[in-house]
Order: C-alpha cells, then sequence, then structure tokens
C-alpha cells in the first residue's frame, strides 16, 4: 500500500492528556444532554452557587422558609426545590470545572511546542479560552432562564471547542499515523465538507426542535406525552426527513472512498465507523419519535451527533494532512510502502 507516514512530535504526556480531554469533553456534551431531558436546566436557579451555597442541598428543609421568593425574582416566582434536578445540574456544572482543568493542564503540557510546533501551543491557549467563554455563557443561559438563542449558542461553542481540541490532537499525533493515498481526494473532500456542513446544520436544526418540545411539554404536560411530537410541527418533519439525506452522504462517502484507495486503512475505518454512528443516532432518532420521546434517548441521540461531527472532521484533517499540517519541517512529504 502506498501511503502518507507523518513525522512524530513525540509527546505522549500531551497525547494523552489531549485525548483524554476530547473524551471529556463529549462526557459533558451527554451529561448536558442528560440535564435538558430532564429539565433539570435550572435546578440551580442562581450562578455559580446553586441556591445560594456552594454545596446545593439535599432536601427542602434545609432551604430558608421563602427560598422562592429568594430565588425566584427572575423566575417569576416559579422556583420549585427539586433534589434530582438541582444535583444533576450541579454534577453538570462540577464535571464542567474539572474539564477546563483538564484542558488547562493539556495548556500547560503543549508548553514544550512553542519551540517545535507553536499551533499545538496555540490551539490548546483557544481552547482554554473558549472553554472559559463558554463557562461564562453557560451563566447566561441559566440566566436567560433557558432562552433558546442562548441554549444554541452554547450547544454550538461546545462543537466549536470540539473541533479545536481535535485539530489539536490530531497534530500531536503526526508521526504515528499511517495514512492510505487517495486517488479521487478532491471530490472526496467537497462529498466531506458538504456531509459536515450539512451534519452541522442538522444538529442545530435538532436544537430547534428540542426548544418547540420544551413548548409543547409546557403544554401539554406529563399526562400528554404520547402526543408531544404529534405536536412538534414543521421543523420536527424536516429534521426527521434530513436524515435520509444525511444517511445516503454518509454511504456515498465508503463507497467513494473505497473506490479511490488501493488497501483499507484509517480513513477507510473511521469512515465505517462514522457510517454506523449515523445509523445508531438514526436508531435513537426513531425512538424518541415512535416511543414518546423516552428521557435516556435523548442525551444519547445527541451525543451521537456530535461524535459524528467530531469523526468528520478527523476525516477531513487526515485527508488534508500534507495541507493542514504542513509547518516548516513539520511534515516530510515521504511515501513509504507498507
Amino acid at each position: 500500500m502506498t501511503s502518507l507516514r507523518l513525522t512524530s512530535s513525540n509527546n505522549r504526556l500531551f497525547q494523552r492528556l489531549a485525548l483524554l480531554t476530547v473524551i471529556v469533553v463529549y462526557i459533558l456534551i451527554l451529561i448536558g444532554g442528560i440535564v435538558r431531558s430532564t429539565g433539570s436546566g435550572m435546578g440551580c436557579p442562581d450562578w455559580p452557587k446553586c441556591f445560594g451555597s456552594w454545596v446545593p442541598p439535599t432536601e427542602v428543609s434545609q432551604l430558608p422558609a421563602n427560598y422562592q421568593e429568594i430565588f425566584g425574582t427572575k423566575l417569576k416566582g416559579e422556583v420549585e426545590f427539586n433534589a434530582i434536578k438541582t444535583w444533576t445540574e450541579y454534577i453538570n456544572r462540577l464535571f464542567g470545572v474539572f474539564t477546563g482543568l483538564l484542558i488547562f493542564g493539556t495548556l500547560l503540557a503543549s508548553i514544550p511546542f512553542l519551540k517545535r510546533d507553536r499551533p499545538i501551543f496555540y490551539m490548546s491557549l483557544l481552547a482554554f479560552l473558549l472553554v472559559g467563554f463558554q463557562g461564562w455563557l453557560g451563566a447566561k443561559v441559566v440566566s436567560s432562564e433557558l432562552a433558546p438563542i442562548m441554549v444554541t449558542l452554547h450547544m454550538l461553542l461546545a462543537i466549536v471547542i470540539v473541533f479545536v481540541l481535535i485539530y489539536t490532537m490530531a497534530r500531536s499525533f503526526v508521526g504515528s499515523v499511517l495514512i492510505e493515498e487517495v486517488r479521487e481526494k478532491t471530490f472526496i473532500n467537497k462529498w466531506l465538507v458538504w456531509t459536515l456542513i450539512l451534519s452541522l446544520i442538522q444538529v442545530l436544526l435538532g436544537t430547534q426542535v428540542r426548544e418547540v418540545m420544551d413548548e409543547v411539554m409546557n403544554k401539554l404536560g406529563e399526562a400528554g406525552r404520547n402526543q408531544w411530537v404529534d405536536n412538534l410541527g414543521l421543523k420536527f418533519y424536516i429534521h426527521r426527513s434530513y436524515s435520509i439525506l444525511l444517511l445516503g452522504l454518509h454511504v456515498g462517502l465508503i463507497f467513494w472512498l473505497r473506490k479511490s484507495i488501493q488497501q483499507e486503512g484509517i480513513l477507510y475505518r473511521l469512515s465505517v465507523a462514522l457510517l454506523a454512528m449515523v445509523i445508531i443516532e438514526i436508531a435513537t432518532g426513531i425512538v424518541l419519535a415512535y416511543w414518546s420521546v423516552p428521557a435516556f434517548a435523548q442525551p444519547i441521540h445527541l451525543t451521537l451527533a456530535t461524535i459524528a461531527l467530531g469523526l468528520q472532521f478527523v476525516l477531513l484533517l487526515l485527508l488534508n494532512a500534507e495541507m493542514v499540517f504542513n509547518k516548516g519541517q513539520f511534515i516530510k512529504n515521504e511515501h513509504v510502502n507498507a
């Protein structure tokens, strides 16, 4: 097999931290989805504390008798203590802090790259700054009482952070990755870029459907759960039908990639994993649509969608490794036979 081997940065500490950070960010997205699906977003009505304390109460008796007046001003007095929702949101915040610390550790581990490959340090710094901004945006999500536009921006920024971390991690692994040669690279590049763009639109459209879902839930209540999907309107039907297009794009990606390589390698394996991820994601969407929106399926559906975006981005980076990572002596355009 003719393939491209990239030169090595040889920093295992950074590589492990970067990989762990990407995994933790995805777990944070999953936890955020759990918060949303369980309606725990306002489980802590204030920020950064929760019910005025750094460690929230476990039962209502630990709160002052007039806690609804104290914390319900901006919520129009509709705040109601629920230990499960409060701690679900609080764990989400704690895990967010842990993620920030982990990204800060990744930033420290990237300092040696200032002499060897500066973009790794600068992208690590960017990820750290974006996480800080994400924390501030999270506070605005709470203060805006989960305003739809703020929730969508919060999700979009999380995806941007994932992309920055993936780029940084991929760059640090240069030298230990063997990439198969692709003949129709220009065509597959365009196919992959459009797949990524349309998938991102689908994720953002999904957040819009979720916002409509919140309105329907408030209107019909738990008693009308089996009618929630029927009242979602046009956005839901677009979101559902759109998935067929995306499935076709991913099948096509594997088809064209397989035709353009001599032997299956990392690009082909990742594209197969991506297709499997998309199929499972569609399956969870079917569960949501036809089984009255079970809470467990919502965060899984969202997390799989963001993982799929991450895999698409990795494929795009690897497919264009020479151009994306070509910095001075960082790339040696050597070809090896395997």
